[in-house]
């Protein structure tokens, strides 16, 4: 499958609230075009650990994870819970790759959803695999990182955060 052309900030569909999927033949083809995407942008950009469908204009609720050696396809995730503990980070997104923003995430979570094939699962996680998790669910509700920011404060240039990461940029 061929890596296809990320929708970038300010493109409508990224506000879009994505829809279950039923047709698992469809979720294959599209968590197949999700992984070639990350991997692209990844040789291009040198970071990526997840996609959206709505990313590639696919407003389908499908994620494709690639974390510390092990791939995620999520289809039809859902919350079974949010741990109530937060932790902050510079949270940046391949629609706005030059962008990074300070915002607050659960410490863990809880999902249940389908495998590519429609077989129910579950997942726990805590730390950077909750939080990309999390961003990752937002994107299928329409909420972009710069949504949660901190406050007006919390933006910074990948290439100033990169500049700066020596003095340990955190608020």
């Amino acid at each position: 499958m061929p890596a296809r052309r990320i929708l970038q900030l300010g493109d409508p569909v990224l506000r879009e609230v994505s829809c279950p999927v039923a047709d698992f033949g469809e979720a294959r083809a599209i968590l197949a075009d999700l992984a070639d995407t990350l991997h692209e942008f990844r040789r291009v950009h040198g970071f990526g650990r997840g996609i959206s469908a709505i990313q590639i204009g696919e407003p389908r609720r499908i994620i494709y994870i690639e974390f510390e050696g092990a791939a995620y396809s999520l289809v039809n995730p859902v919350y079974e819970r949010q741990s109530p503990e937060k932790f902050r980070l510079w949270d940046d997104c391949f629609s706005f790759p030059g962008l990074l923003v300070y915002l607050e995430r659960s410490l863990s979570v809880a999902l249940r959803y389908q495998d590519e094939n429609g077989r129910a699962r579950a997942l726990e996680a805590t730390g950077p695999l909750s939080e990309l998790i999390q961003h990752e669910m937002d994107h299928q509700d329409g909420i972009l990182a710069i949504d949660r920011a901190i406050d007006r404060e919390s933006y910074c240039t990948r290439e100033e955060y990169e500049r700066t990461a020596s003095k340990a940029i955190t608020r």
